[in-house]
């Protein structure tokens, strides 16, 4: 019997030792999530329940949506090893094009939309043109975009602000799916849809560990793995939960999670996306391994300005009107994101699911500050002291891998 209990304890004790060790080489990834999980608690408690209520849930998705657009495409140029700092003055030029087309021109709001989406699109590639062909630096040449569209903003709008957008443009931003199976409060299509991404969730995460143990390439321990889809399927229903109390799942996040779906699938299931993390992990290996390096680079920018352009849209349809100063210092907030999710300066190293966590991190501290009223100074001095952590704690991995 005390040999018994012995080879329990010893096995307890191979078994935390294991899950720590495993917990520590992935500390970038699932630090970020612990650290998400233990803001959003911190400013539950501190603001006394505010966070978490419905209307406050709701806008705090509504305004972080296009910054989290904004992260997924900034994160491939990062990726790439590249940077863009005309994001923000992008979004102000597309929102002063769309409102001009739709107010000024009476033009219809989707075809407003595809013409803007383009325009974003072909912004992008001009810039990773000259980056991509002609080897100069993207600092300079997006610093170079961030002074051009914000003089093309103010130019567009004569220094006033134009709006208000028709209401299915609006939709865009501050919409709702209606629900079908249901009055509306709650929300049961929103509950009925978050059981069946719960299912789907587990379905695939389970699906995939039979396969890795299959080919005996399984390093993640069960207990490991069960405790954190439990708690990956325990805050996705709890949360829309939340939100089914109030109108429901907005518009906008069914388009954040189809757009999240996509470029996840793409940095880590294609050979293109692969492609991209091989140019930022080393540029000349990747070159003469045969990859077109020039053509990513170029197609990461085209990219970036697409999905800035969509943010643009958003952002303007959320204000419902367009302003000279709209999108300023995105461009901070969305690199911000991108590098406290977990991507490394030097590129090569990110992941899409870590830029949207990063940006929801700096989204909660941002409403959970202002709920509390401290001040924009003090918040900035805040967020700023945040990025430097993360940061230091990039280069200290590295030096430690090293």
């Amino acid at each position: 019997m005390v040999k018994s209990a012995s080879s329990d304890d010893t096995q307890s004790s191979e078994g935390k030792s294991k899950i720590g060790d495993y917990f520590k080489a992935n500390l970038r990834e699932y630090g970020l999530l612990l650290a998400l999980i233990v803001v959003m608690v911190s400013f539950q408690i501190m603001t006394g329940g505010i966070l978490m209520k419905p209307l406050n849930l709701t806008n705090l998705v509504l305004q972080n949506s296009y910054v989290v657009i904004m992260a997924i495409g900034m994160l491939l140029v990062i990726v790439a090893g590249h940077i863009d700092l005309s994001v923000g003055s992008v979004v102000g030029f597309i929102g002063a094009l769309a409102a001009v087309m739709i107010v000024n021109y009476d033009i219809n709001y989707m075809v407003t939309i595809v013409v803007c989406l383009i325009v974003g699109t072909a912004i992008g590639a001009a810039q990773g043109f000259w980056v991509a062909y002609y080897k100069i630096p993207a600092f300079i040449v997006t610093l170079a975009g961030m002074l051009v569209f914000r003089g093309l903003t103010l130019a567009l709008l004569q220094g006033q602000s134009v709006g208000p957008f028709p209401v299915p443009f609006q939709k865009m931003s501050s919409g709702f799916i209606p629900d079908l199976l249901g009055s509306g409060r709650p929300h049961i299509l929103t509950i009925a849809l978050s059981v069946a991404l719960s299912l789907f969730i587990l379905y695939s995460a389970f699906k995939k560990r039979r396969e890795q143990a299959k080919f005996g390439t399984v390093d993640e321990p069960y207990a490991f793995f069960l405790g954190k889809n439990i708690l990956i399927v325990f805050a996705i229903n709890y949360l829309s939960y939340v939100m089914a109390g109030y109108k429901g799942y907005p518009n906008v996040l069914i388009v954040m999670a189809v757009l999240i779906s996509i470029y996840s699938f793409v940095t880590t299931r294609t050979t293109i996306g692969r492609r991209i993390y091989a140019l930022g992990g080393n540029e000349k290996a990747a070159k003469l391994s045969g990859v077109n390096t020039a053509k990513l680079t170029f197609l990461t920018f085209a990219n970036m300005g697409m999905l800035a352009a969509f943010a643009g849209l958003v952002f303007a349809a959320r204000l419902n009107t367009a302003t000279p100063k709209g999108g300023f210092t995105f461009e901070l907030d969305v690199i911000a994101a991108v590098f406290i999710g977990g991507a490394s300066m030097s590129g090569g190293v990110g992941t899409v699911i870590g830029a949207v966590i990063g940006a929801f991190l700096m989204g909660v501290m941002n409403n959970g500050m202002s709920i509390m009223s401290i001040g924009i100074d003090y918040q900035q001095v805040i967020k700023g002291l945040v990025l430097l952590a993360a940061v230091i704690f990039d280069v200290y991995n590295k030096n430690k891998a090293q």
